[in-house]
C-alpha cells in the first residue's frame, strides 16, 4: 500500500519539503518520522527520505528525533502514533498526546492534515517552523493515464487546432464540441465561473484540470513550486522533471 506525504499549502509558514512517497506492507515495518541528523547519511544507510528508507526526516528544530510512527494494518488501513515527542503531533488540528507521552494509534485517511511540532520564535526562520503535511492515500491512479486526463489532453489538442486558425475563421468564436459536457455546456473555470474558450491564457494542472491563468496566478505565486489543485486538491511540484 502506498502513502504520499505532501506539504499542506494552506499555510505559508510551515516548513517546505519535497513530496515523500512510501510503500508499506500490511503488518510490516513501521515508518518512523523525526528530525534530520547528519548521522543518517553516514555509513551504508540510505539518504534521508529516499524511497527505500524507513525513516522520514525533516530539517526542523521543533521536530523530535523520534517524533511519530506510521504503519499499515490488514485491509490497507494506515495508522499514526505520537512517540513521546516534546512539541506534539497534531491530526486534523487535534493533538494526539501530551508532551513526552506516547499516544494511542489514530487512523489515517486520504486528505488528513498532520502537523509536527509548533512554531518556535515565531517561525521567522525555516528551521524553527512546524511541519504541516497533507496525506494522500489511494491516489496512484492519478499518476497514470486514465479516462479523465486522456480526454483532457484530447480537448486541449482541439483547442490548439482552433487557436492557430486565422481570426477571420473564428468570427464569431465558437466552442469546439469537444469542450462541451453531455448537456452542451462549455467547460468553465472553477475560480471565475466563466467559460474556457479559444484565445485565452490557460493553466493546465498536472491533474489535467484547466483554469484561466489570470485567475490562478495569485495561488501560483504564493506557493511556487508547490501547487494544490482547487478542484481535486492533489499536490504537484511544478519544477519536477518532466521525464
Amino acid at each position: 500500500h502506498r502513502i504520499r506525504l505532501v506539504p499542506h499549502l494552506e499555510s505559508t509558514r510551515s516548513l517546505p519539503f519535497e513530496p515523500i512517497i512510501r510503500d508499506a506492507i500490511e503488518n510490516g515495518p513501521v515508518i518512523r518520522v523525526g528530525r534530520f541528523t547528519d548521522r543518517q547519511t553516514n555509513g551504508n544507510n540510505s539518504a534521508p527520505n529516499a524511497p527505500n528508507a524507513l525513516k522520514i526526516a525533516f530539517r526542523s528544530k521543533v521536530v523530535s528525533r523520534g517524533h511519530a510512527e506510521i504503519w499499515v494494518e490488514e485491509g490497507g488501513k494506515f495508522f499514526i502514533r505520537d512517540t513521546k515527542s516534546s512539541s506534539g503531533t497534531f491530526l486534523n488540528h487535534i493533538r494526539l498526546a501530551n508532551a513526552n507521552v506516547e499516544s494511542r494509534p489514530f487512523p489515517l485517511k486520504d486528505g488528513d492534515i498532520i502537523q509536527l511540532g509548533i512554531d518556535y520564535q515565531g517561525g521567522q526562520q525555516e528551521i524553527y517552523r512546524c511541519v504541516k503535511i497533507k496525506v494522500e492515500i489511494g491516489r496512484e491512479w492519478q499518476s497514470a493515464a486514465n479516462a479523465f486526463n486522456t480526454n483532457a489532453l484530447r480537448r486541449l489538442n482541439n483547442l490548439g487546432v482552433h487557436s492557430v486558425l486565422p481570426s477571420s475563421t473564428l468570427a464569431p468564436p465558437t466552442i469546439p464540441s469537444d469542450l462541451s459536457d453531455s448537456n452542451g455546456n462549455s467547460t468553465d473555470c472553477c475560480i471565475c465561473l466563466f467559460p474556457i474558450t479559444v484565445c485565452q491564457a490557460l493553466f493546465v494542472a498536472p491533474c489535467s484540470h484547466a483554469f484561466h491563468y489570470k485567475c490562478l496566478r495569485p495561488m501560483l505565486v504564493a506557493h511556487h513550486p508547490g501547487f494544490s489543485c482547487p478542484l481535486c486538491r492533489s499536490f504537484a511540484d511544478l519544477e519536477s522533471d518532466v521525464e
